[in-house]
């Protein structure tokens, strides 16, 4: 018995966790999107961070990487534990089929672990669904958290995409669109800085032409 986790967000640069074998890949029928408030990490109650979750969209591939663990059930608890409270803001788990460039038709891996969201405001208080643009992009660039400042996660995931050449054109998109807030002259940002609800807590497709591209660390 091993374990497989996917990883579309932060996991691909920087797991966390002891593994014995990483692929890079892709599953099918689900989309990155930017969608889940992050009160503890790159945001807080007050500001929250957009981090990515996936949406279901027939059709559609989300890339990303898949992580082995193995060496019995006590490593495997450890890695979950580990992952549970890393990704505590997800309240679902999903089974997914995971797939490599090798062969689009059949998945070299079934049963993969990836954490995932309810879209649904109501049900799952982490949950902001999608904005704007410009919103979203104004929200990314002021928020900041104990763990560092929310632009930061997706530029490195912009990177990390690239790096693993499959780019994605959401991500770049939206990447570009904080590096234009973040021209914006001071006063002009503090005008422009989004408002957002406070989040309740119960306790307090490869893109060559990209190649060029420059990077914010």
């Amino acid at each position: 018995m091993v374990l497989w986790v996917f990883g579309y967000g932060s996991l691909i640069w920087n797991p966390g966790f002891d593994f014995d074998e990483k692929l890079i890949g892709y599953i099918k029928d689900f989309k990155r999107v930017f969608d889940l408030a992050c009160i503890d990490h790159r945001g807080t109650p007050e500001h929250p961070a957009r981090t990515c979750t996936l949406e279901q969209s027939i059709g559609a591939i989300c890339w990303g990487a898949a992580y082995c663990v193995k060496g019995g059930p006590e490593k495997e608890k450890l890695a979950m534990e580990y992952l549970e409270r890393r990704e505590c803001e997800y309240d679902s788990k999903t089974l997914v089929e995971f797939y490599t460039e090798t062969d689009t038709s059949t998945p070299i891996v079934t049963r993969v672990i990836v954490f995932t969201s309810t879209p649904d405001k109501v049900s799952n208080k982490y949950y902001l669904g999608p904005a704007p643009l410009e919103e979203m992009a104004r929200q990314i660039a002021t928020a900041t958290g104990p763990c560092g400042n929310n632009r930061e996660y997706l530029f490195k995931l912009e990177k990390a995409l690239y790096d693993i050449e499959h780019a994605e054109e959401y991500v770049i998109e939206l990447a570009n669109e904080v590096r234009k807030q973040l021209d914006l002259p001071e006063e002009v940002k503090t005008l422009l800085k989004p408002v957002v609800s406070r989040v309740l807590v119960k306790s307090q497709a490869h893109a060559s032409s990209t190649r060029q591209r420059v990077f914010a660390s």
